[in-house]
């Protein structure tokens, strides 16, 4: 084995390593640049000897002793995460929705889909079988935040 090939194989086996820990989990990555470190410091030894082997070993320790230090300081990770958060709830609106209200299905309600019951569109869960896009429907129970509904024969609230 090359000298060059030799330093691509660790260079690629600690990069593979530093993807594992921020970017791809699973672990695929982080097995397949360890086996890549290792074959390339056994083949140091096998092809320069102990000592160069030792030296590249010792490298190999010190450069994933010093991505791991990098990779957990703070400043780095803040790079990686997400800054951003949502204020958004579900069914916000559901205590203005009151049992017995009428309305038509926006989506079709397998079993859970959008409706526009009173003029807001909410979600809602069908409770007896599959309700299609466009019928009229009646809210039959509230449960937290699930409003139950059923399909009515009452054409006054369609679209």
């Amino acid at each position: 084995m090359t000298p060059t090939l030799l330093i691509i194989l660790l260079i690629l086996g600690v990069v593979l390593l530093a993807l594992e820990v921020v970017a791809l989990p699973g672990g695929v990555a982080g097995c397949i640049g360890a086996g890549m470190i290792a074959i390339g410091v056994w083949q140091s030894f096998k092809v320069f000897g102990t000592n160069t082997g030792t030296i590249i070993l010792l490298c190999a320790v010190v450069l994933l002793a010093l991505m791991l230090w990098w990779f957990m300081k703070a400043k780095t990770w803040k790079r990686f995460s997400l800054n951003e958060e949502s204020a958004s709830k579900v069914n916000q609106l559901e205590e203005s929705v009151k049992v017995g209200a009428h309305g038509t299905t926006i989506s079709r309600l397998a079993p859970t889909g959008k409706a526009l019951i009173d003029g807001k569109t909410v979600e809602v869960h069908a409770v007896n079988k599959f309700i299609d896009p466009d019928l009229p429907i009646e809210v039959v129970a509230i449960e937290g935040y699930r409003i139950d509904v059923v399909e009515t024969n009452d054409t006054r609230f369609e679209n």
